[in-house]
């Protein structure tokens, strides 16, 4: 490898076809048997989409091809440097190479383990970016120099001193396993969501603690790595107690919140439930809110603590079955028992309108303007909203009221004018 770019201009001038040729050809070579790997692979786990098995084999197809040629570049030096051949071509593929492998394996990881977003798109250039400078700078030879001054610039708070070196080796070691954790932490959630025998609120729990607690290994080990003595951070763990005990207070009680949320199961993923005016089902729940969709498609995030300090109705909590009350209201003159008959037989024929509890028909009121009628009915889908029961059923009693001649009466008032006021 040239030490420096003067050393690259100077081979570059002393460059033969002779000493190409051979380069080219192992290059060619890997290229190809790369290409072939790569479509084997892609051809053998198109129909798996399920697991971790999927995710391992797509890891797998992504990396295929970086380091299968690689590998042939790596068999390859040793052969032209026993034929007393050159292999500087060689020798500039092998960063290359690495580093292609692990800009894919890294926007992979960030993909999968975070939605995709202006965040994601603006990290992955980051990323790309970032290690095709640190390769450019290597082959240069400008890498060591440009080390050896970030870390001459430094500063001391007492006896710890911070470097520009330590501290963009804190950054990077930090994102990248973060990253890791992130990734590794997304898997273990679709793992747990697709177990038969574990509940939608144990598994939403153990993705929350196996989340949390790779995150705080991978920020630990960080520290670790660069150096940094953990029993130092006592100072900052006090004032951060003392921070989430004034500013920071509402997003802790939030945070624990949903670890009560998802422990003692009062809420679940899938649960119709009301709060306030808002009426839907839980579509998801998060560290610090709680997502309801409703019938219009519109999502509502709910912070974890309103959910524990305000009342909630979970509609669902015990029994999905829900009970429907639809009154009526005929005339006097009408047959009160036909329409009662009438009523319940619309009921048991609507289709989401289930036989046990089986439905009924009461006489609840006997009213200014007519004989208060109600029935009763029980659905099993309350995620599927509650209105068009309501209005088919009613609009059915409509129909069939009026083929029956029983009136719905509607509110009347007569006036009696006992004297004529006066011309």
């Amino acid at each position: 490898m040239v030490e420096n770019w003067q050393d690259w201009l100077v081979a570059l001038q002393e460059i033969r076809v002779s000493d190409v040729i051979p380069q080219v050809a192992v290059l060619l070579f890997a290229g190809l048997a790369a290409f072939f790997l790569n479509r084997y692979i892609a051809r053998h786990t198109a129909g798996d989409t399920q697991g971790v098995r999927h995710i391992t084999q797509r890891t797998i197809q992504r990396l295929a091809f970086p380091l299968s040629m690689l590998l042939v570049v790596l068999l390859g030096r040793p052969l032209l440097a026993a034929l007393d051949q050159p292999h500087w071509a060689l020798d500039l593929a092998v960063p290359l190479l690495i580093s292609s492998a692990l800009i894919r394996t890294l926007v992979y990881m960030l993909r999968k383990g975070m939605r995709s977003g202006p965040l994601v798109k603006a990290s992955e250039n980051f990323i790309s970016t970032f290690i095709w400078l640190v390769v450019g700078l290597y082959l240069l030879g400008l890498l060591p120099g440009l080390l050896a001054a970030m870390d001459s610039l430094a500063i001391s708070v007492g006896e710890l001193r911070i470097t520009l070196l330590a501290v963009i080796k804190l950054l990077v070691l930090l994102g990248l396993l973060l990253v890791v954790a992130i990734w590794l932490s997304g898997m273990i959630d679709r793992r747990l969501s697709k177990l038969p025998y574990l509940s939608a609120g144990a598994a939403v729990g153990l993705a929350k603690v196996s989340k949390l607690v790779l995150i705080t290994v991978a920020a630990l080990s960080v520290l670790n790595l660069v150096g940094i003595d953990l029993t130092t951070l006592a100072v900052f763990g006090g004032a951060l107690g003392v921070g989430l005990g004034f500013g920071l207070q509402r997003i802790a009680s939030n945070f624990i919140s949903g670890f009560i949320l998802v422990f003692d199961r009062s809420i679940r993923p899938g649960d119709v439930i009301s709060i306030g005016e808002k009426f839907g089902w839980v579509v998801a729940l998060h560290a610090r809110y709680l997502v309801v969709r409703n019938r219009d498609g519109v999502d509502t995030l709910i912070p974890n603590e309103n959910l524990i300090t305000t009342e909630v109705i979970n509609w669902s909590y015990s029994d999905p079955n829900v009970r429907l009350k639809i009154p009526v209201s005929v005339s006097y003159s009408d047959d009160v028992e036909r329409a009662m008959a009438i009523m319940l037989e619309i009921a048991q024929e609507h289709p989401r309108v289930i036989s046990e509890p089986e439905p009924a028909c009461r006489l609840t009121n006997f009213g200014d303007h007519g004989i208060h009628l109600e029935v009763r009915v029980w659905v099993a889908d309350p995620e599927a909203g509650f209105g068009s029961v309501r209005s088919d059923i009613s609009l059915e009693i409509w129909r069939r009221f009026k083929q029956e001649g029983i009136t719905i009466p509607f509110p009347q008032q007569d006036v009696y004018i006992k004297e004529m006021p006066a011309k």
